[in-house]
């Protein structure tokens, strides 16, 4: 359950960085609102893994995924560089994550 949990809390964390950009500088009422509501979810959702998973594992998951999906999102949707070396890094990233997922003793 926990994992789950981080997992939804690694994609609020990409909604969050969206709806940021989306809000331009918090100028605009819809996306400001969404970016403080998918933030402070992805952080009750993180708090709630770390009952039960460590810390270190679980805020890099987090971020990574926030990073990795961000950065994923940011190419297909805004139009964010596709160079080979951008997403051989964003694949570094996964693989960080999923390593740190497997060798997880939870």
């Amino acid at each position: 359950m926990a994992w789950t949990l981080l997992g939804i809390a690694g994609i609020l964390e990409i909604a969050f960085a969206l709806c940021m950009k989306w809000s331009e500088g918090f100028t605009r009422l819809v996306p400001a609102l969404l970016t403080v509501a998918t933030g402070l979810s992805s952080v009750v959702l993180l708090s709630l893994s770390l009952r039960t998973l460590p810390v270190g594992t679980a805020y890099a998951v987090w971020t990574g995924i926030g990073a990795a999906g961000t950065a994923i999102l940011g190419v297909a949707v805004l139009g964010d560089s596709a160079a080979p070396m951008r997403i051989f890094c964003i694949v570094l990233i996964l693989a960080g994550v999923i390593g740190l997922k497997l060798v997880s003793g939870n």
